[in-house]
């Protein structure tokens, strides 16, 4: 797999609003990115890639995703289900 550098996109202002709007006491994950902003970047995991071959998922995304899982005590294919069915 090969990494292909990009920038972590910016929260669309829709989502952003739609989530504050459907957790008004607030959330976990609105609080980390209005705290911490971004956490991982592509260019955090570039050691890790070869330059040759099929590029791979952001490993920002994926990193995000994996302390979530951990975060809710999701196993894989409990986390597979929560990312399909909601957008929180």
């Amino acid at each position: 797999m090969s990494l292909r550098l990009q920038p972590v996109p910016k929260v669309p202002d829709e989502t952003a609003r739609v989530a504050r709007a459907s957790f008004p006491q607030g959330d976990i994950y609105i609080k980390m990115c209005d705290e911490w902003g971004t956490i991982f970047t592509d260019e955090d995991f570039i050691v890790l890639f070869s330059s040759l071959g099929q590029s791979a998922i952001a490993p920002w995304q994926l990193a995000l995703v994996t302390i979530m899982q951990y975060v809710e005590n999701l196993s894989d294919r409990q986390a597979a289900d929560a990312v399909r069915s909601r957008i929180d």
